[in-house]
């Protein structure tokens, strides 16, 4: 196979320079360089094609038509390397390329409409890749790489291979049918709480939070629901009761009503997760932005 003659990039930006003024002196000027380097880079140009590009004075600088045949070439190739180097620092500062972000469905009715406004905002070019997920489906994603980011809901006390960052922390709150007697007071207590069937996340969802809880209130557990919405459902349906995250509220059911916990240090931590040896700078865009989100 024959093999074809490397050709430096300097060379093709004379040329084109040279190309488009028809005139040493002024590609001189143009280039920042003398007019003997420019006649160099030209004469080693022509030497790898094999054939002169242009016609020199005492006429008029031309271009001869081996010279016509390589302008667009060159200018397409000089337009590649602009656009992959503005590409290469796009891609350094993480403004594009593809996001995986995990997170706990409840964070839909609070932190996570605002944090994606602005992030957005901030990096339009960059694929958010967003995936629904409790607790440990995203602790086991992160450690595994399936995801970059994760914003969850009582994190472990401490991961050998993930960071951890709080980002907020809200109150409980108790979750009833509407016509059950707790829901005639103005606050419901633990024990109170923990006297009656309970609707729950199971506990491979999310342990840190089932176990926050079940640490609360010891509930007698009746029926399991894997998101939240589905906990308020059941709830309605008297199936039981809960005790939940403050912003559950959020869910508009006719046949719930939701009552502050008496118990004014029960709150429930929710942080971002990421991977302690991930330094992709879109990961960093995104804790910047939870941190001033928060």
């Amino acid at each position: 196979m024959e093999q074809r003659p490397e050709v430096p990039l300097p060379q093709l930006h004379a040329f084109v320079v040279l190309a488009e003024e028809l005139h040493f002196g002024r590609a001189a000027a143009r280039l920042g360089i003398a007019q003997p380097p420019l006649s160099q880079q030209i004469r080693r140009l022509e030497d790898k094609v094999g054939a002169p590009l242009l016609v020199r004075p005492p006429g008029p600088v031309t271009l001869t038509p081996a010279g016509r045949e390589l302008l667009p070439a060159a200018r397409q190739a000089l337009a590649a390397l602009t656009d992959g180097l503005a590409a290469a620092r796009a891609a350094a500062a993480g403004r594009t390329g593809t996001l995986r972000l995990g997170f706990a469905a409840s964070l839909a009715l609070t932190l996570l409409p605002g944090l994606l406004r602005s992030y957005v905002d901030r990096y339009p070019h960059v694929r958010l890749d967003i995936r629904e997920m409790t607790t440990a489906p995203q602790l086991t994603a992160l450690r595994e790489g399936g995801l970059d980011v994760g914003l969850l809901r009582e994190p472990p006390s401490a991961d050998p291979d993930l960071s951890f960052r709080t980002v907020l922390t809200e109150p409980f709150v108790a979750v009833l049918p509407r016509a059950h007697p707790l829901a005639a007071q103005r606050t419901v207590t633990p024990d109170e709480l923990g006297a009656h069937p309970f609707v729950l996340l199971p506990r491979e969802a999310g342990p840190g939070l089932h176990d926050r809880i079940t640490g609360l209130c010891a509930p007698r557990v009746a029926q399991h629901a894997t998101e939240w919405q589905t906990v308020c459902a059941l709830v309605e349906t008297g199936l039981g009761v809960s005790l939940a995250p403050a912003s559950i509220r959020r869910v508009r059911l006719k046949g719930v009503a939701f009552r502050p916990l008496a118990a004014p240090g029960a709150r429930t931590v929710v942080a971002v997760a990421w991977r302690r040896d991930d330094d992709s700078p879109l990961v960093a865009n995104l804790l910047e932005t939870v941190t001033h989100q928060g």
